[in-house]
């Protein structure tokens, strides 16, 4: 499968940024110590690769899902093999008492770098869901980088996302407040983050869902009125660790429009992506039909897809990585932008926000505009679009 031919480029962003800054990367990289927190998703497992084959002196590696960080390190020893600074991977939950544990037995790092996230839109279907992102993205977050502070960490990285600018959605909302807390602690530690766009084929996107399609003989379905910007998971790996290694105090790094980066819809995707499998795509105009047809219709060297509109919560209508009140430095990196942010922090705000979840959860039982509320008090320019209306509702 050709990545780079279905998100219409035929090269990598970062190949010229990487190049130049290459000797300082991997000479800093083998001469440190990195935690990788969510390091078996899609995102975090780019990241690892990144790091290791760059020869770091401790690699060690936290994620919730046990068989994601075998697969793991699986890809490391058959891709990279082995290096002789000391690389071990820990099935924990973040949040847990024995990640504390862990912390507290081996917690000197000299980066600790967060993916740990739930990055879907439809994470805030139900108020219990909803409350589980506000703590793994926020919550977690603050946690952790309070445990790097105490361990004298030199640098944390923790991943944004686009929908932070801008935010429409909770999981983009999160994701703002998170950037936010992070900011509190700045006077603290040097921190630094990434906003970019969807990873191509990452676990749980939609792209990764034409896979298990096409493997379990299913239609593919796709909005139609969607575009987005697409990376690579290896250049969302190359992102985080430059952002990392090279980011500023509270910089946060995204990959700079140009020819190489631009919009596509999903639509266009699924067709090019049947294309490189043998099938032309055979658009129907329902899921009752696509379903009857997806059983005989391969056979002739067609692939049933259904393109829809898109009306579910929190869409967003376009992509953007920042917003017109953020300070932009575009001359530093060749494809990677820089927002430069100054020191702000609303502390009364977060401080009340932090104490209202916990009444909250204390209560153990909620609402989802309540939250929705507090999101508002944080971020007066939240654009939160409800249509009452989720993923889970469609095929």
């Amino acid at each position: 499968m050709n990545v780079l031919d279905l998100i219409g480029r035929r090269e990598n962003l970062f190949n010229e940024d990487i190049l130049v800054h290459e000797k300082k990367l991997s000479q800093e990289v083998s001469c440190s110590s990195f935690l990788v927190l969510g390091g078996a998703g899609s995102i975090g497992q780019a990241v690892t690769k990144e790091i290791f084959k760059r020869k770091p002196a401790k690699l060690h590696v936290v994620d919730l899902s046990e068989n994601n960080l075998v697969e793991l390190v699986r890809d490391i020893r058959s891709s990279l093999g082995y290096i002789d600074g000391e690389f071990k991977t820990f099935a924990l939950d973040i949040g847990s008492l024995e990640y504390d544990a862990l912390i507290r037995a081996d917690g000197k790092y000299d980066y600790v770098l967060n993916l740990s996230a739930l990055k879907h839109v439809r994470s805030e279907k139900d108020p219990f869901t909803l409350m589980r992102m506000i703590d793994v993205n926020i919550f977690n977050t603050d946690k952790t980088v309070k445990q790097a502070i105490k361990n004298g960490t030199k640098k944390y990285f923790c991943v944004s996302t686009d929908k932070a600018a801008n935010p429409v959605n909770m999981m983009g909302g999160s994701k703002r407040i998170m950037e936010m807390f992070l900011m509190r602690r700045s006077r603290e530690i040097c921190f630094s983050t990434a906003r970019f766009a969807n990873v191509a084929f990452s676990d749980g996107s939609l792209l990764h869902g034409f896979n298990q399609r096409i493997q379990k003989k299913q239609p593919i379905v796709a909005p139609n009125d969607v575009k987005r910007y697409f990376v690579t998971p290896q250049e969302s790996g190359e992102l985080c660790l430059m952002s990392c290694i090279f980011g500023e105090n509270r910089d946060i790094f995204f990959p700079k429009l140009s020819e190489k980066l631009h919009l596509i819809s999903f639509a266009d995707v699924a067709i090019k992506y049947l294309e490189q499998l043998g099938y032309e795509a055979y658009v129907c105009q329902t899921e009752d039909e696509a379903r009857e047809l997806v059983k005989t219709m391969p056979q002739q060297g067609k692939w049933p897809c259904l393109f829809t509109t898109s009306d579910t919560t929190g869409e967003k209508d376009f992509e953007e990585f920042y917003t017109e009140k953020e300070e932009l430095d575009m001359e530093r990196f060749q494809n990677l932008g820089v927002i430069r942010s100054k020191l702000s922090i609303r502390e009364n705000k977060l401080q009340h926000f932090e104490t209202e979840i916990k009444k909250i959860k204390n209560s153990v039982a909620w609402e989802k505009k309540t939250i929705v509320d507090l999101f508002i008090e944080l971020i007066p320019n939240f654009g939160h679009k409800e249509t009452g209306r989720y993923l889970d509702s469609k095929m």
